[in-house]
């Protein structure tokens, strides 16, 4: 079993940053994704950025140029940097962790972009 534990969201201004973290804990295999999706309300979620155990990452058309993805291997980590953010950028953030087949989600952090 997996445990993803999120944190970072709030409430940040037109143009601000914020920085989400998500540490991953239990039983995690050396090939791996992990990743950020978001729902805002009314809308299906939707993959934001992740990245593999060997560093390739894929990101949204909305996200790319703003938000960058990185991890800490040691630490079971994955960080999402978003510059730039924009109403648009209001919803729920849920880490992702992918590995063998099963997918398993964080709690949610809500992220308010607000002018």
């Amino acid at each position: 079993q997996v445990q993803l534990v999120e944190s970072g969201g709030g409430l940040v201004q037109i143009g601000g940053s914020l920085r989400l973290s998500c540490a991953a804990s239990g039983s995690l295999f050396s090939l791996n994704l992990m990743g950020w999706y978001r729902q805002a309300p009314g809308k299906q979620r939707e993959l934001v950025a992740d990245i593999s155990s060997g560093g390739v990452t894929n990101y949204a058309d909305s996200a790319k140029g703003r938000f960058t993805i990185s991890r800490d291997y040691a630490k079971n980590k994955v960080v999402l940097q978003m510059n730039s953010l924009q109403p648009g950028d209001t919803a729920v953030y849920y880490c992702s962790l992918l590995q063998r087949g099963v997918r398993s989600w964080g709690q949610g952090t809500q992220v308010t972009v607000s002018s």
